[in-house]
Protein backbone atom coordinates (compact mmCIF):
# COMPACT_ATOMS: atom_id res chain seq x y z
CA UNK A 1 0.00 0.00 0.00
CA UNK A 2 2.49 2.30 0.77
CA UNK A 3 4.13 2.97 -2.96
CA UNK A 4 0.41 2.22 -4.63
CA UNK A 5 0.22 5.77 -5.70
CA UNK A 6 3.92 5.46 -7.40
CA UNK A 7 3.54 1.80 -9.60
CA UNK A 8 0.59 3.41 -11.93
CA UNK A 9 2.15 6.53 -12.09
CA UNK A 10 1.95 7.03 -16.01
CA UNK A 11 -2.41 7.31 -15.38
CA UNK A 12 -2.18 9.12 -11.81
CA UNK A 13 -2.70 12.16 -11.07
CA UNK A 14 -1.90 14.29 -7.89
CA UNK A 15 -3.82 17.54 -5.94
CA UNK A 16 -3.15 18.91 -3.07
CA UNK A 17 -6.33 20.32 -1.06
CA UNK A 18 -6.38 22.99 2.09
CA UNK A 19 -9.29 24.19 4.08
CA UNK A 20 -8.89 25.31 8.24
CA UNK A 21 -5.58 23.34 9.30
CA UNK A 22 -6.65 20.19 6.93
CA UNK A 23 -4.21 19.12 4.62
CA UNK A 24 -5.13 16.59 1.82
CA UNK A 25 -2.51 14.88 -0.65
CA UNK A 26 -4.78 13.19 -3.30
CA UNK A 27 -3.52 10.77 -5.77
CA UNK A 28 -6.07 9.83 -8.70
CA UNK A 29 -4.92 6.22 -9.83
CA UNK A 30 -6.95 4.63 -12.83
CA UNK A 31 -9.57 2.37 -11.28
CA UNK A 32 -13.16 1.27 -10.17
CA UNK A 33 -13.94 3.83 -7.57
CA UNK A 34 -12.36 2.74 -4.63
CA UNK A 35 -11.77 6.08 -1.90
CA UNK A 36 -8.58 5.30 0.47
CA UNK A 37 -8.14 7.69 3.10
CA UNK A 38 -5.08 7.19 5.44
CA UNK A 39 -5.52 3.54 4.20
CA UNK A 40 -9.00 3.07 5.17
CA UNK A 41 -11.71 3.04 3.51
CA UNK A 42 -13.69 5.53 3.18
CA UNK A 43 -16.53 4.34 5.04
CA UNK A 44 -14.76 3.52 7.89
CA UNK A 45 -12.70 7.04 8.04
CA UNK A 46 -16.22 9.15 7.82
CA UNK A 47 -18.97 8.02 10.57
CA UNK A 48 -21.25 10.95 8.94
CA UNK A 49 -22.82 10.51 5.20
CA UNK A 50 -22.65 13.82 4.80
CA UNK A 51 -18.77 14.07 4.77
CA UNK A 52 -18.51 10.90 2.24
CA UNK A 53 -21.18 12.71 0.02
CA UNK A 54 -18.55 16.06 0.21
CA UNK A 55 -15.50 13.94 -0.52
CA UNK A 56 -17.77 12.40 -3.56
CA UNK A 57 -18.91 15.53 -4.74
CA UNK A 58 -16.22 16.50 -7.86
CA UNK A 59 -16.23 13.08 -8.90
CA UNK A 60 -19.90 12.99 -9.08
CA UNK A 61 -20.07 16.11 -10.66
CA UNK A 62 -17.54 15.14 -13.58
CA UNK A 63 -19.17 11.81 -13.46
CA UNK A 64 -15.74 10.17 -12.90
CA UNK A 65 -16.79 8.46 -9.83
CA UNK A 66 -16.28 4.72 -11.11
CA UNK A 67 -13.02 5.77 -13.87
CA UNK A 68 -10.69 6.36 -10.90
CA UNK A 69 -9.43 4.82 -7.62
CA UNK A 70 -8.97 8.08 -5.21
CA UNK A 71 -5.57 7.44 -2.50
CA UNK A 72 -5.74 10.16 0.06
CA UNK A 73 -3.44 11.29 2.35
CA UNK A 74 -4.82 13.65 5.37
CA UNK A 75 -3.46 15.12 8.41
CA UNK A 76 -4.33 18.32 10.55
CA UNK A 77 -8.08 20.10 11.40
CA UNK A 78 -11.30 18.22 12.56
CA UNK A 79 -13.43 15.57 10.20
CA UNK A 80 -15.43 18.16 8.09
CA UNK A 81 -11.93 20.66 7.67
CA UNK A 82 -10.35 17.02 6.52
CA UNK A 83 -13.61 15.96 4.07
CA UNK A 84 -13.55 19.90 2.37
CA UNK A 85 -9.67 19.50 1.50
CA UNK A 86 -10.25 15.79 0.04
CA UNK A 87 -13.03 17.26 -2.23
CA UNK A 88 -10.44 21.00 -3.16
CA UNK A 89 -7.84 18.04 -3.58
CA UNK A 90 -9.69 15.66 -5.67
CA UNK A 91 -10.87 18.61 -7.80
CA UNK A 92 -7.37 20.12 -8.14
CA UNK A 93 -6.10 16.32 -9.06
CA UNK A 94 -9.10 16.19 -11.65
CA UNK A 95 -8.06 18.85 -13.61
CA UNK A 96 -4.47 17.20 -13.91
CA UNK A 97 -6.32 14.65 -15.41
CA UNK A 98 -8.44 16.59 -18.07
CA UNK A 99 -8.30 20.26 -17.59
CA UNK A 100 -10.17 21.25 -20.67
CA UNK A 101 -13.34 18.73 -19.60
CA UNK A 102 -13.52 19.25 -16.37
CA UNK A 103 -12.79 22.84 -15.39
CA UNK A 104 -16.08 24.37 -16.02
CA UNK A 105 -18.16 22.06 -14.48
CA UNK A 106 -15.65 22.18 -11.22
CA UNK A 107 -15.29 26.15 -11.21
CA UNK A 108 -18.99 26.57 -11.82
CA UNK A 109 -19.86 24.52 -8.28
CA UNK A 110 -17.17 25.76 -6.51
CA UNK A 111 -15.03 22.96 -5.45
CA UNK A 112 -11.80 24.65 -7.36
CA UNK A 113 -11.96 28.01 -4.95
CA UNK A 114 -9.38 27.49 -1.88
CA UNK A 115 -11.85 28.47 0.88
CA UNK A 116 -9.87 31.26 2.61
CA UNK A 117 -12.06 31.34 6.52
CA UNK A 118 -9.61 30.60 9.13
CA UNK A 119 -10.34 30.57 12.82
CA UNK A 120 -10.07 34.02 14.37
CA UNK A 121 -7.09 34.53 17.16
CA UNK A 122 -7.53 35.13 20.74
CA UNK A 123 -7.43 38.60 21.98
CA UNK A 124 -6.39 39.35 25.04
CA UNK A 125 -8.98 40.60 27.59
CA UNK A 126 -11.28 38.11 26.18
CA UNK A 127 -12.17 34.59 26.81
CA UNK A 128 -12.45 33.37 23.05
CA UNK A 129 -11.49 35.63 19.85
CA UNK A 130 -14.79 38.13 20.45
CA UNK A 131 -16.18 36.42 23.80
CA UNK A 132 -15.82 38.63 26.70
CA UNK A 133 -15.86 37.96 30.15
CA UNK A 134 -19.47 38.39 32.28
CA UNK A 135 -19.87 41.98 32.81
CA UNK A 136 -21.70 42.90 36.55
CA UNK A 137 -22.98 46.13 36.92
CA UNK A 138 -21.76 45.81 40.78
Amino acid sequence: MKGEHKMAKSASYYGTGRRKKSIARVYLVSGNGNITINKRPIDEYFGLETLKVIVRQPLVATETADKFDVVVTVRGGGTTGQAGAIRHGISRALLQADSDEYRPTLKKAGYLTRDPRMKERKKYGLKKARRAPQFSKR
